[in-house]
């Protein structure tokens, strides 16, 4: 018999614990910007210096940060499940803990591509995707045909090209998992509705969640002490 399958939601309150801020945190590096001319598409267009400076910033940050003990217990979740991670969240804290399987719906910090890709046009190919860890990234910097590197994440206004895939994940899953999330953000909120009528849902997060279904057990934490409550939990029933 295989290993149960455990898909894991995550949103920004697994990694701020790490230090890692949201545009939704009053102070730090959110606090100097306007949300909608760093992160939206029409953002870009208009001040291709300052989206790129922004970003920059946040590389740098995440430089300095490092996986808590949220990170590392989903992690661990593997020598006993089969995991899938599927992660709101643009930094890598999850594979720097550990975690094999992680599909990012909105990016990834570390990577860069040219401006005119990975859309509809082109099928969302990932070849033009390039790795630049922590570095900056300025004007003038160019893919080998001279198109202008731009971050590799979905900006607001822009497609969500991993969803698809991140449903199927969820129907397949024994166990759905989620942790630091508000399920407030659209499309990734709605993903928790594709697990199978069976299937058991933990939600971990100090505030209330709109997600009210019997099924449903909301663990009231921050991710590092939640995650301690739910291993606890998972290991009483025997999953």
């Amino acid at each position: 018999m295989g290993k149960k399958h455990i898909v894991v939601l995550t949103g920004a309150g697994v990694s701020a614990e790490s230090g890692i801020s949201t545009f939704r945190d009053s102070g730090g590096l959110w606090e100097r910007y306007d949300v909608n001319e760093v992160c939206s598409i029409e953002g870009w267009h208009r001040n291709r210096a300052l989206v790129l400076d922004f970003y920059n910033e946040r590389r740098a940050q995440l430089k300095d940060a490092q996986p808590n003990a949220a990170h590392f217990a989903i992690a661990d979740l593997e020598k006993h499940y089969d995991v899938d991670v599927i992660t709101q969240n643009v930094d890598n804290l999850h594979e720097r803990a550990g975690s094999t399987r992680v599909l990012h719906l909105h990016g990834e910090l570390t990577k860069v591509r040219p401006e005119n890709s990975y859309d509809y046009e082109d099928g969302f190919s990932e070849k033009g995707i390039r790795d630049v860890g922590y570095g900056a990234v300025r004007l003038g910097d160019t893919s080998p045909d001279g198109v202008q590197f731009r971050p590799h994440i979905v900006f607001f206004g822009e497609a969500v090209p991993n969803i698809g895939k991140a449903a199927d994940i969820v129907e397949e899953a024994d166990l759905l998992l989620i942790v630091g999330t508000s399920l407030q953000i659209y499309p990734a909120a709605g993903l928790y509705h594709y697990a199978r009528p069976d299937v058991p849902i933990y939600i971990i997060d100090p505030k209330d969640v709109p997600a009210r279904e019997s099924r449903i057990t909301h663990i009231r934490d921050v991710a590092t002490k939640g995650m301690e409550t739910f291993l606890n939990t998972i290991r009483d029933k025997k999953f």
